[in-house]
């Protein structure tokens, strides 16, 4: 695993503890409620994953982007699937989101790098 996805994976972990631990009621009632979001019901966890994606490109949120990048393919997505909702991204969102799409990119890339040496 690469230091940056290493790091960008503990730290998410340790702050969401943190974050979790001050036992601030709506705080942790957001965090219930964004997990359960993602969570298979009409719609497969993927779709969801894809459609968080899809909107985190046009919001431009890095981290997230790179959360949902990580769980689009624990979920089994290819890199064809990815670049289609970057492309959806993109589209929604316009040019700005290109620099978010590059470094969507680069990530890809050291997740399919790390799964080839596994």
């Amino acid at each position: 695993m690469s230091s940056r996805l290493k790091e960008f994976r503990e730290f998410r972990e340790k702050m969401n503890r943190r974050i979790l631990d001050a036992q601030n009621l709506n705080i942790n009632r957001f965090f219930t409620l964004d997990g359960a979001a993602y969570k298979e019901g009409a719609c497969d966890e993927l779709t969801k994953e894809f459609a968080g994606l899809s909107a985190s490109m046009v919001l431009r949120c890095d981290d997230c982007i790179a959360y949902h990048v990580i769980r689009c393919k624990e979920c089994g997505a290819t890199n064809e699937q990815l670049m289609e909702i970057f492309n959806v991204g993109l589209i929604v969102g316009g040019s700005i989101v290109i620099p978010h799409l590059r470094r969507a990119v680069a990530l890809l890339d050291e997740l399919n790098s790390e799964a080839k040496s596994e």
